[in-house]
């Protein structure tokens, strides 16, 4: 991560369309060339974001997955712009779409091999140690390639070993908290999903167990 002027900052980003912002500023910036700029705000004073930023992190990220065969952002650069108190990475955006965005369409909506693919999907991310804490359908993304690849990597944890039964019940909770994606993960009563996952997964699961956690009501 290396230090960027504030009249830096303002000309690469000169004409960016504001894609995210909030109450404290803007969050995430595509530019003119196509390629994107997120924005990270240190909450407190005394974080672990201050020893390690979570520009930083995604850019770790991004580099673990991208070994690991999982598409993901090309980060270009990190940066930490002092005078707005910002860390910055900037990147090359995954190309395709959101898988919430397939499904918005009703023949991607009913695609069974589509829903079994991402159960397929998620065992193996599972399989690889790897914890998503963002785990939604708005942050994976099906490449023109036909892979599925993660957007938005900066929370998250990467193990050398399968993860815990107990880390991936908690990501089928997070998973949960949408409510359009979660009618569709739950189609045929989640038999498509879990019977990928469950054939997939380097656990053995009792399909109940996986139910509980994924098909309880807990939506935004």
């Amino acid at each position: 991560m290396r230090a960027l002027a504030y009249s830096d900052y303002q000309a690469l980003r000169q004409d960016a369309e504001v894609i995210e912002a909030d109450v404290f500023g803007d969050k995430v910036l595509r530019l003119t060339d196509g390629n994107f700029m997120k924005l990270f705000r240190r909450k407190r004073l005394i974080s672990s974001a201050a020893l390690f930023p979570y520009a930083k992190r995604f850019a770790n990220n991004a580099l673990t997955l991208r070994k690991r065969g999982i598409p993901c952002p090309h980060v270009l650069e990190t940066y930490r712009v002092g005078e707005i108190a910002r860390d910055v990475v900037h990147y090359q955006p995954l190309p395709g779409l959101t898988l919430r965005q397939l499904i918005a369409k009703p023949e991607h909506f009913n695609d069974a091999a589509l829903l079994r693919k991402f159960g397929r999907f998620v065992a193996e991310l599972h399989n690889q140690g790897i914890y998503f804490r963002s785990l939604h359908l708005g942050n994976v993304v099906m490449t023109p390639e036909n892979e599925f690849g993660l957007i938005d990597i900066a929370d998250m944890k990467t193990l050398r070993r399968p993860l815990r039964k107990s880390l991936c019940l908690r990501n089928f909770q997070h998973m949960r908290r949408y409510k359009n994606d979660h009618a569709w993960l739950l189609r045929e009563k989640g038999d498509l999903f879990f019977e990928a996952y469950i054939e997939h997964s380097a656990h053995q699961w009792k399909r109940q167990i996986l139910t509980e956690h994924l098909a309880l009501a807990d939506q935004v």
